[in-house]
């Protein structure tokens, strides 16, 4: 093992070789410097990604150093950007970065190009107007945008991103690819050939359970109209008559035979129909999997082709994974039966690859480790897309509506109030309860906002509804950045980032609102 595999040993087991690669390619760029941000950046350079830019024209105050690790306080008065960058680069040496102290509002006027060279854009402490017109940007060349950031107690997460593709979901609730009830001619001729009568007391204990299910399974059909066990009661039935397939010895008693109780127990989850997952159709469907060109991306290529390979097929099965499970079995027909998936999985890469053929899998556009990982993936495929950050502040989300109106406590009051937040700073450019001497008025002007907001949104009973502890307690706060907030949240954002950038696990679409008075947060579909 050489030292950067030993370096990242962990994270390699998460997202693998090909994650990695992805990752230390990436190009990240912070806007603003606060607690939050350079928390999210830390989560980002331990790992190794491969280059940040930090855009902040601040200079260091002395609030700024008494809540960010990453900011000296004896260099109050200097670059924020600039400190920032270089304690940060003291984590890893592996990751470059860099700064500039430009203004972004004059950035995005004057050359808005410079933005398209980024993997990820993570922002924090925008106000409205800044905050739509760099979302209306990155929109329009499907750039994802993270804007987090913590208020007081509260921590707020948005992830924007036109459309993202995921090939390795990693599900947690994933079966086997066995195909017992589908099985492939390959797999059906090895097993038939083993005659379980026939072997001996040590051959008949290391018999894998995948060919006892099916030696079982074929005579449960004679017995049911050529029906597989379908409901409890039926896989109840089944799973005793495998459990009486164990040897009884001349004592009269039953050998111990793991393998058949390692059967029994597999009953639910090995004996899976095939069939094209709900989720897998909409992909289908999409009019991007239909409409191939030679300017579609990877994904929507190879999804044309998984379709292709689904219709000229039986309509319901994919691609074969191609690995099985751990089991009780002798070496010898463990190695055997995993050639043959192997086998059979490699000649449905090679057939979708036939699919794909005159739209990248020549030219070297689609390496053959994609198509593989595709294949072995087509189960578990999604694609994300959220709404826009103008169509989520000109129509509210019915979801959040419904979450507010029949919960009065729910955590989605925290994105109200946040955006309230949003509307007095842009009223009154500072923030509700900064100065103490304006507290009691700042409470009244954002109960104002709150009705604005929620009567725009037809909902103008809600604020009545709304407890006043929660306008208090964003007066009380004052927009102070509590730094544990502040490290959860840039360990979430991070997290998402992460999923952003090497295109596994689902990342969190929408809003995610972390509650620090509580220890509770919610994921909002905005």
């Amino acid at each position: 093992m050489g030292e950067k595999e030993k370096k990242y040993d962990r994270q390699l087991r998460l997202w693998g070789d090909h994650g990695q690669q992805v990752l230390e390619r990436a190009r990240i760029c912070l806007i603003n410097v606060t607690a939050t941000s350079t928390e999210i950046l830390k989560n980002l350079i331990l790992p190794g990604v491969g280059s940040f830019l930090i855009l902040d024209g601040g200079r260091i105050s002395g609030e700024d150093a008494g809540n960010n690790f990453f900011l000296d306080p004896s260099a109050i008065g200097q670059s924020k950007a600039k400190v920032a960058t270089e304690l940060l680069l003291e984590l890893n040496p592996d990751v470059k970065g860099d700064y500039t102290e430009e203004d972004l509002n004059q950035l995005l006027d004057r050359n808005p190009q410079f933005f398209q060279c980024f993997t990820v854009i993570i922002a924090s402490s925008l106000d409205v107007v800044t905050h739509k017109k760099l979302a209306a940007l990155l929109w329009e060349h499907n750039i994802p945008l993270v804007t987090c950031y913590s208020y007081g107690f509260i921590g707020y997460m948005r992830i924007i991103v036109r459309e993202h593709c995921v090939v390795e979901s990693h599900p947690d609730n994933a079966h086997e690819d066995l195909r017992l009830l589908d099985p492939f001619p390959e797999l059906v001729q090895y097993i038939d050939s083993i005659d379980l009568e026939k072997m001996d007391k040590k051959q008949h204990s290391h018999v894998p359970y995948l060919v006892i299910l099916y030696k079982f399974l074929q005579a449960w059909k004679k017995e049911h109209g050529g029906q597989a066990p379908k409901n409890w009661k039926e896989k109840k039935l089944f799973k005793e008559k495998v459990l009486q397939g164990v040897r009884i010895n001349e004592h009269g008693v039953q050998e111990d035979e793991e393998n058949f109780e390692e059967a029994s127990k597999q009953v639910n989850t090995a004996l899976v129909a095939s069939k094209v997952p709900e989720n897998l159709q909409q992909i289908f469907n999409d009019a991007k999997c239909c409409n191939i060109s030679e300017n579609s991306s990877n994904f929507w290529i190879l999804a044309n082709g998984l379709k292709q390979f689904v219709q000229n097929n039986d309509k319901s099965s994919l691609p074969l994974r191609g690995s099985l499970p751990d089991m009780f079995s002798d070496s010898e027909s463990y190695v055997k039966l995993q050639n043959i998936y192997k086998t059979k999985a490699k000649q449905d890469i090679d057939l979708l690859t036939s699919y794909i053929r005159d739209f990248g899998a020549v030219n070297g556009r689609l390496s053959d480790q994609e198509i593989k990982r595709f294949c072995r993936n087509a189960s578990f495929l999604q694609v994300v897309r959220s709404r826009s950050l103008s169509e989520e502040y000109e129509n509210a989300s019915q979801s959040i509506l419904d979450g507010l109106i029949s919960e009065g406590d729910s955590d989605a009051t925290w994105y109200v109030m946040l955006r309230c937040v949003e509307q007095f700073y842009t009223n009154f450019s500072r923030y509700p309860g900064v100065k103490a001497d304006d507290i009691d008025i700042d409470v009244t002007r954002l109960k104002n906002c709150v009705q604005e907001l929620t009567r725009s949104w037809g909902v103008p009973g809600l604020v009545e509804a709304m407890s006043d502890d929660y306008v208090q307690e964003i007066c009380r706060v004052g927009a102070a950045e509590i730094h544990s907030v502040a490290s959860y949240m840039g360990g979430v954002a991070a997290q998402e980032v992460i999923k952003l950038i090497t295109a596994q696990y689902v990342p969190i679409v929408g809003v995610y609102i972390y509650n620090g008075l509580k220890s509770t947060s919610v994921s909002l579909n905005v």
